[in-house]
Order: structure tokens, then sequence, then C-alpha cells
């Protein structure tokens, strides 16, 4: 048995590595305390859901019965994509759901993304999660919830192949990185009328062609390969759990979250004229003016799919995204983050064109860096960025926005130092209009952090 460590209890979901920090065990808490929330907000139902890892099968099952034992109804969808549980939570009947899902990491760890009475918890509602274990342990309901299983595959297909339509055929490639999404993307692109190359489709939780995360140019090789060597027109990626997109062009070109936005928002915009879209302090300078020029208010926010989603209910806004590549359609879709989704709507904008990998490659872009970590300790990446908040100057008339750590704007690019809500780091991005701007920036980054942690070591 696996002692309940607060650790696994993260900013946007609840994540552990199997038989260290999560088991069975541990499953049957979290649902129980989960259940005993639900339950607080007068829900009856929760749906569950499970990603193709080795270990989802045995943690599902826990989960199942500790939300039983807080008096719940359990409604199992079995093996589906994240967002097919945040489908769930809006036509079955039940508001709540969890998802035991990995996501992205590696094969040995799993955990929970969670959906409370139609609000995608984060922070201190899931860190309650761990109080109300050590609270209530022992406490279960007089009369334990149902237990049923509910295959919801026919009418998430049916729902999306109903509302989007390309324009014309279109081959295409999907990569899913032997995720999830392997089981539901192809007969969706099918449906929609494309012509579909299946690259690691088939569900395999050791993931042995490649990681199953489309943020990393090292993972999109294959899918670039398979449009090389074929007559597929783009490609689609998508992460472990198919809540996030990536897309490829013809030429080999990585179309980021943030440029994808573009055609996103131009699109949402053209039937909600004047309303806000968001995006995270991480997505590039182009996408607030290419909004602006489409007729909508771009709105920065905090990164985190759970704070997008909720800011995305607070404000109304039709559209949301992320540069992790969390896509959020309120226009005519939920209001939730999915991948498959994305890419249903990307494939109805693209086929429009006759080329769509010159519409993609013509989208404003700079010179830019990946994600750069700076590795710390734990704990220490929270103070470092207070102290950078509180105490760094920048040469010159910069923009300096701190909604979440420290972004500054210049003339000819940003640079962005956030902590992770995640890990112990420091996450840095740089953007500019040239290499010797992209230098300069760095260069004020690595003086400001170094001023206050002379022994910090710069990926950069």
């Amino acid at each position: 048995m696996v002692s309940l460590s607060k650790t696994i209890f993260k900013a946007y979901d609840i994540r552990g590595i199997i038989d260290k920090t999560l088991d069975a065990g541990v499953a049957r808490k979290i649902g129980h305390a989960f259940g005993l929330a639900a339950v607080a907000r007068g829900e009856k139902s929760v749906v569950i859901g499970r990603d193709g890892r080795l270990s989802g099968p045995e943690l599902s099952a826990s989960l199942a019965e500790g939300l039983q034992s807080a008096g719940v109804d359990v409604i199992d969808l079995g093996m589906v994509a994240t967002p097919m549980v945040y489908f769930g939570t809006n036509v079955l009947e039940a508001r709540s759901g969890i998802m035991v899902t990995g996501s992205h990491n590696p094969p040995d760890y799993n955990g929970f993304k969670m959906v409370l009475a139609g609000e995608a918890i984060h922070g201190e509602a899931i860190t309650g999660l761990y109080q109300s274990i050590l609270d209530n342990e022992g406490k279960v309901a007089a009369q334990p919830g149902a237990y049923r299983t509910h295959d919801i595959r026919a009418a998430y297909l049916e729902r999306i192949i109903g509302d989007v339509k390309v324009a014309r055929p279109i081959k295409i490639a999907v990569d899913c990185g032997n995720g999830v999404a392997g089981a539901f993307a192809g007969d969706l692109y099918r449906g929609m009328g494309c012509e579909v190359i299946e690259l690691f489709c088939d569900v395999d939780g050791t993931f042995p062609n490649h990681h199953p995360d489309p943020a990393h140019p090292e993972n999109l090789q294959d899918l670039i390969r398979c449009l090389q060597e074929t007559d597929a027109e783009i490609g689609l990626a998508f992460d472990g759990d198919g809540d996030r997109l990536g897309i490829v062009t013809k030429d080999g070109q990585i179309i980021y979250p943030d440029r994808q936005m573009m055609l996103f928002a131009a699109d949402v915009l053209s039937r909600n004229p004047g309303e806000q879209i968001l995006y995270d302090v991480k997505c590039t300078r182009h996408l607030a003016p290419y909004i602006t020029k489409h007729g909508g208010q771009p709105l920065m926010y905090k990164t985190g799919h759970s704070l997008v989603k909720a800011k995305l209910k607070e404000t109304g806004a039709p559209l949301g995204g992320e540069m992790s590549g969390h896509i959020f359609f309120k226009d005519r879709w939920y209001g939730f983050d999915d991948g498959l989704y994305a890419g249903a709507r990307m494939l109805e904008i693209l086929t429009k064109e006759q080329d769509p990998s010159a519409l993609l490659n013509a989208l404003p872009q700079s010179d830019s860096t990946p994600e750069l970590h700076l590795h710390l300790n734990e704990g220490e990446n929270f103070a470092l960025m207070d102290k950078l908040r509180s105490d760094a100057t920048f040469p010159g008339n910069q923009q300096i926005i701190t909604i979440d750590g420290l972004r500054v704007e210049y003339e000819d690019g940003f640079g962005l130092a956030r902590s992770s809500n995640t890990t112990p780091v420091i996450v840095m991005r740089f953007e500019a209009e040239t290499p010797a701007a992209l230098a300069r920036i760095q260069g004020q980054f690595r003086d400001v952090i170094l001023a206050a942690k002379p022994d910090a070591e710069l990926p950069f």
C-alpha cells in the first residue's frame, strides 16, 4: 500500500507515479473525497473514464468504489479520451466527472482530471480533497451509490460529425503516439469525409514509438516524414489523452497552438463579432493584433487548462486557448478543451482552401524559443518568482505584465518567466523580430535572474 502524499495534489489535477505515490488504495480515497464534495454540491452521479495506460483499469475500478462509498452513482465510460468525460458531464445526467489519465507524462505516471458540478476544479479545490481524505477516513454513506457502464462513443462522434463539415474531401495523416485518441480519431475524421492515414493509433500504454506529446518537435518527426512520403495534405497529432492538438504542414512546418488560435479566432469571430478571445501568457505577441484585426477583444490570462476554462466561463468568451495546445470552444461546443474536436474545426477551415499548408504557413510569426526550464528545488520557484516581480528592473520603456509571472513586452519582441504550478521550475519563453533582438531580450532576463539567484543554471 502506498501512503497518501500531499505532493500528488497539483494546481490543475492529481498526478503521481504508480506504486510510488499512486495506487488503487490512494485512488479509492480520492474517489471517496470527491464523492463527498459532489454530494455537498447536490450532485448524485459522477462520470468516470480512463486513458490507455496499463494502470488505468485498476485505478478506475478503485476510484469507482471510492465514489460509491460516498453515496454517489458512477457512470463508467471505460477507455475514452479525456474530452469524452467532459462531454459526458454535458450530455448525461451528471455534471461531475473524473478522468483517470497521465496525459503526456511517462508510462509509469497516472492521475485524475476532474470536473465538479460543471466546473473544472483547480488550486484549493484540489488540495482540499487531500484534507477531506484526512478528515473523513472511514466515513461511508449508509446507502452506497450504484454503478453502471455507458458507451458514449457513438453520441460523441455523431455530435461532431453532425455539426462540423469539411468543404471538400481531403487526405490527412493522424499521429496519436499510441495514446487513447487513436481509438477514435480515424473514425471521427473518416466520418467527416476525410481519407485518413493512421500512425500509431493502436492504443498501447507503453508508448513504444514516441512520446504522445505534440508540444515537442521530436515527437512529430514520424508525422513530418509521412507527409513527405505520401499525398496527405496535412498532419494532426494528439497527446496521450486527446485533449491537445498538434498540426504539421505538408512541407514539415509545425504550427504551434498560438498560431492555430489565429485561424480559430477569425472563424469564431465571424459568427461572434466583438467578443473576447482568451489566451495564455505564453502565446505569441502576434495573436492579440490578429484578434483585434478580426473584430475581437484579446484577453491575456494565466496559464493552466483549469484556469482558462474557469475564466472562459466567467467572461462568456466563445474561444480560449493555450500555448500548450488546450483549445476551448464555446462557439458550437461546450467550452472544454478537446484536441479531437479542435482538429475537426481546423479541417473545416482548411478545406475551404486549395492549399491548406499555404494558409497555415502565412500566419504571422517571429523567431522564438521553445519553453525553457530553470530547474530548482521544491518551492524555490515561487520564492524566486516573487523576488523577480518585486526587484527586477528592465532598461527602457517596456510594458511589464504580471498576471502570471513576468512577461515583458518590447517593441520588437517579448520575454516571459513564470513559475510552473506543477513542478519546481521557472518556465521561460522568448520571441523577437530578429535573432539579435532575441539575444538582447534573453540577455536582460539572464541579468535579472542572476541578480536574484547568482548560482542559477540558466538554459540559455
